[in-house]
Formats: structure tokens, sequence, C-alpha cells
């Protein structure tokens, strides 16, 4: 890894000095300790112990492990009773109580959305992604609100509520057990597009030699042409996660739409524009025989069950993907159609694999789609996705060591997860854990239970750094009850006079950041390529629908809405929705509320 420059700023009580946590210190140590390290660049020495589930390749499991870490990476992973790696003599294994697991990986999640509200109920079945956004109810719920919170200036005219949803979506991944997702990207009024820099591991922005970064999105003209798409996809070394499918075929049909999409990836009798870098999200509606053509070329795909049955009452053949030899990774989508965080759809998973693939999929192998094999098809094999010596330190901690491992991730509820680290940095968990690891973090509960989260962060936003969960937490609230206030400020033209009108004409512009929302947006960059099937005009898949100037104004429309809650533990009304679902299975809507 390439050599940084390390940052130091002060901790929280608590914070760790010369790699020693609080209880290997003495009182005076501890008055005379100087400023900690908090860049997840680096991290001091820690050492922490309980049953170490290590997803390596012989899927070991240390029954009473010790996980040492250093410089936000595994340094070994020792039995309970061996001589400690050589540094870490004086180093106070902290005991957790609870299994270790590596850090979720979730590789298909749109964050920005993800302070919204469950759609409920689904206004009807849908057969592909092109038609529930033309649904009246989608602009009201989702889009709508999600582009006031993009667009809004506060009096000086900043994107007052961007950090706040930053934050809280963040936060939402973190008490779910995720240490990486996909990103939040912003676009500025001077034409420059970024990925925010957050707690999390972004996908597309890894900042990191080590983690090649993914691409979520590809040049419209690539998106038009599959030898055009396929040309990039042989010249780059990095993940192509794409939007490939999303829908299924409708009764009385012999193909969908859907997989349209796919099949115009064949760009000649048995080549296509596939290989190992394309990650194929959602491919609900591939057939047996795409997918072994998918894995022939060597391509991936991403699941999404929850999401993909609520709107379209199926979900993707995973058992058909396993069996053409694809390798699947799993995402949770966003929270207006899915989970609302990995360790959910993990569990909407393993009731569809029990109750609708006859178990064909184990706990294990689930455990690893949101593992090992995420890494895998990201490229971090080499850094992450198990727990091994030389890799990352990202890890999550469920309550207990009894039972069955994998099984007891699966079946864990958010109230049992006891710390989530990311790079040596202890993120989240319980509020004695994180002390006795060296920081404090910020105060909050879960399902009524005390937990911490740890935010500061040298390479973060500055924008964000300055906002506290609580607090973002208070903004967002607020600005969802004001919805339709809200819009009517940024639909009326700024009131300006003469004088000042023509003042501003020749003054510089200030960079103004705004939301480049996925579903909304014109970023000039395509997540969902449109390949033309049957000619240059039958294109695939729906073009992004731009709001008809007839359309009613969003302050006519909009409603005030509840902020989604963080964990399902915190909310009361999300296992009554999903059970009253009609396009859910009913083993998925009558077994969900058991594994929480």
């Amino acid at each position: 890894m390439t050599a940084r420059k390390r940052t130091w700023y002060p901790l929280a009580e608590g914070a760790v000095k010369g790699g020693k946590t609080p209880a290997a210190r003495t009182a005076p140590q501890a008055a005379a300790r100087a400023p900690a390290p908090i860049d997840p660049l680096a991290s001091p020495r820690l050492a922490i112990a309980g049953r170490v589930v290590t997803m390596d390749d012989a899927f070991s499991v240390r029954k009473d492990g010790v996980v040492y870490i250093g410089n936000g990476t595994i340094v070994a992973i020792l039995g309970k009773g061996d001589k400690p790696p050589s540094g870490f003599e004086d180093v106070a294994v902290v005991a957790t109580r609870g299994t270790i697991y590596p850090g979720l990986i979730e590789l298909h999640n749109h964050l920005s959305y993800n302070a919204l509200p469950l759609w409920s109920p689904v206004p009807k079945l849908f057969n592909n992604r092109g038609q529930w956004p033309q649904h009246p109810d989608y602009r009201k719920l989702i889009s709508g609100p999600m582009t006031v919170i993009g667009q809004y200036r506060d009096a000086q005219g900043q994107a007052a509520l961007l950090a706040p949803l930053v934050r809280y979506v963040e936060c939402k991944c973190l008490l779910g057990g995720v240490t990486t997702s996909q990103g939040i990207m912003l676009n500025s009024n001077a034409g420059v597009q970024r990925y925010y820099r957050g707690i999390l591991r972004n996908v597309e922005k890894t900042d990191d030699p080590a983690l090649s970064e993914a691409q979520a999105r590809i040049a419209d003209v690539d998106a038009k042409d599959a030898r055009a798409f396929m040309a990039r996809l042989n010249k780059e070394d990095s993940c192509f996660l794409l939007h490939m499918s999303e829908g299924v075929t409708p009764p009385g049909a012999t193909t969908s739409e859907a997989r349209k999409h796919f099949l115009a990836l064949e760009v000649a009798p048995d080549a296509w524009a596939i290989n190992d870098r394309l990650a194929a999200i959602h491919s609900a509606g591939l057939t047996a025989d795409d997918f072994k053509v998918l894995g022939k070329f060597g391509g991936s795909m991403i699941w999404s069950p929850l999401s993909n049955m609520l709107l379209y009452g199926a979900t993707a053949q995973v058992d058909a993907a396993r069996a053409g030899q694809v390798r699947i990774g799993i995402g949770s989508d966003w929270s207006p159609s899915g989970s609302k965080n990995l360790l959910g759809e993990l569990k909407v998973a393993w009731l569809y694999s029990q109750h609708l693939l006859n178990g064909s999929f184990s706990a294990r192998d689930l455990v690893a789609m949101a593992t090992r094999d995420a890494a895998a098809i990201l490229k971090w094999q080499g850094a992450l996705g198990r727990l091994e010596a030389g890799k990352r330190a990202d890890l999550v901690v469920v309550n207990g060591t009894a039972g069955e491992p994998y099984e007891a991730l699966i079946k864990a509820r958010e109230t049992s997860i006891n710390l989530v680290m990311i790079n040596g940095i202890p993120r989240y968990g319980l509020p004695a854990t994180l002390k006795a690891l060296g920081v404090k973090g910020e105060a909050l509960k879960v399902g009524g239970r005390a937990r911490a989260i740890f935010l500061e962060q040298a390479t973060g936003d500055p924008d964000v750094a300055r906002v506290s969960l609580g607090a973002a937490k208070a903004a967002l609230q607020n600005a969802f009850m004001k919805l339709p206030e809200l819009a009517r400020e940024i639909e009326k033209p700024p009131a300006m006079p003469a004088r000042a009108a023509q003042s501003a004409i020749d003054a510089p512009k200030p960079l103004v950041w705004t939301l480049a929302l996925d579903e909304i947006s014109n970023t000039g960059m395509d997540q969902r390529p449109r390949l033309p099937f049957n000619g240059p005009q039958d294109f695939t898949g729906p073009a992004m629908q731009p709001v008809s100037l007839a359309a009613p104004k969003l302050s006519s429309i909009l409603v005030p809405i509840e902020l989604d809650p963080l964990t399902v533990a915190d909310d009361r009304n999300f296992l009554a929705r999903i059970a009253a679902e009609p396009n859910v299975p009913e083993a998925i809507r009558n077994g969900l509320a058991a594994l929480y």
C-alpha cells in the first residue's frame, strides 16, 4: 500500500495512545496521553476475542480466537492461549462475547434514497423497471421528495440537507453490519461530479490502490452500442456494476422486455459483451440458458430478492445462476422497495432459499455472498472479504458464540450487533466495547438498547463531519414534514433588485452541489445500457423519463412523509407492511418477523 501522510487529531475520552487500550495503561499514562490518529488509513494496535468465522478457503471457524489488528490490517488470528504477535505483548485483549465475521459488503444500493420509508402498499404488480417510475405515486412518494432534499438551499444558498442525508444513510448501513456499499454521487453547477467520502467503504471511490474502483456508470455512447460496451469491458481491470434485465416475463409472453436487455449483449454468434468484470444487477429476467451464457463468459450477478418480489412478484433464478457457475453477490437495492440493510436482505434470501428453493442455498452460501464472494466480484479478494492476516480489518461482531455460526449471523437481530469495525477503527457497537477499544462516540438506542457510534474521520467530507447522527435525524425529520413548503421555496424564483441582478451577472458563481439521483438526474452516464435489439431504433430498457412541462408542481402533490427509521427494531410498521404485501410470497410475508 502506498505510504500516506498521517493526520493526528484529538479523540474522545478513551482514545488509544501508543497502541495500548485504556485497560493496558496506568492512570498516569492515561492522563499524559497524546492525541491518537483517527484517520481510517491507520489504526492503533487492538486485539479482540470471540468465535472467529474467517470465510477463508477452508471456511475455518476458531471457537476461541483472538484477532490482532494494527494500522488498519489484521496482523494475526491466534488461539486464546497463544503467544501474541510481536508488538502486542502489552495490548489488552477485549472480549466481545460474540462471533466475529468479515464486514458485510453490499454490492447494490441507491443510498441517496434510503431516508425514504417503504413504498407501501406497492400499488400494483409490475413487469419491468420501466413501469413503476410512471405510476403517479412514484413522483409523490419517491422521486419528488428526494428531488426536494437534493435541491433545497438555505438562506445562505447552501445545500443544507445533503450532509444530514449522507450521515443518516451511512449510519443506517453501519447499524446493519455493513462496511462497504455503493456511494453517493453529487453534481455541481460547474459541471463537476464527485462522490462523498464517508465512513463506509465506497466501491466506486476507494482512495486505496489495493482496492480497484468499480464502475457503476458508463458513457451514454458506450451504453447504446454493444461492441463499444464490449471494448470498454475488455480494457478495464475493475468491476462493472450495471443494472441488467430488471423485470419478469408477463403471463402469456414468450420473453420479457427485461430479458432483451441481456440478449442485446450478443454481438455475434457465441460472442457476447460479457467478461469477468461484468456484474449484472438484478438479472430477474434471465433464463437458465442465459445464466449458462453469463457463467461461460465469466460474468457475475447481484441479487436483490425483496425489492424484486415487492415490485415484480418474483426474483432472479439464483439456483439456475449457480448451476451456470455464476458468482452471486447481494444488495438491498433501496429502502422504498427493499430491506433497511444487508442483514435484513440476508434474512429474506434465507427464507427464499428455505421455502422456495428447497434449501438449496445454505446459510454459509448466503454469508459468502455478502463477504468473500462480494470481494471477489469487486476484485478485492486480496484485501477484503475474509478474516486473514494481511487483510483489511473490516468486521462485524454478533452477540453469542453458540449454534451454527452462519445461521447465527442470518438470524441475528439488529440489537445483537456488538461491534462494527472499518479498517481497524471501531465505528459502532456496545458503548463498553467501544470504550475498551479506545473510542467513545455518540450515544444512541437501537430497539431500546444502548449503543454508540463513532463518526470522527480525518479524511471524511468536512460538511458531513460537522453533523452528528442526532442532528442529521432531526434535520431530515423536519424536512420530510415540510416537503410541500420546501418545494414552494425551490419553485419560487429568487427576488433580486435590478442593480443587484446586474452585479450578480458579472460575479463569479459559487460552487453549488446537488444530489445526482440515480433514477432522476441526467449525469451523461448510464447505469443500465439501452442497447439496440431488433434494429437501431429498438433500444432495450426504458429511457430516463423527463418530467413533463405539463406535470403538476411538486408543491401541489407532495405531502409530509415519515423519515425511515434506522432499523427494523425501531420501526413499528415495517414488518406489518411486508406481511400485507400481496406481491411477496406467503412464506416470506409470514416468516420474516420471526427473524427479527
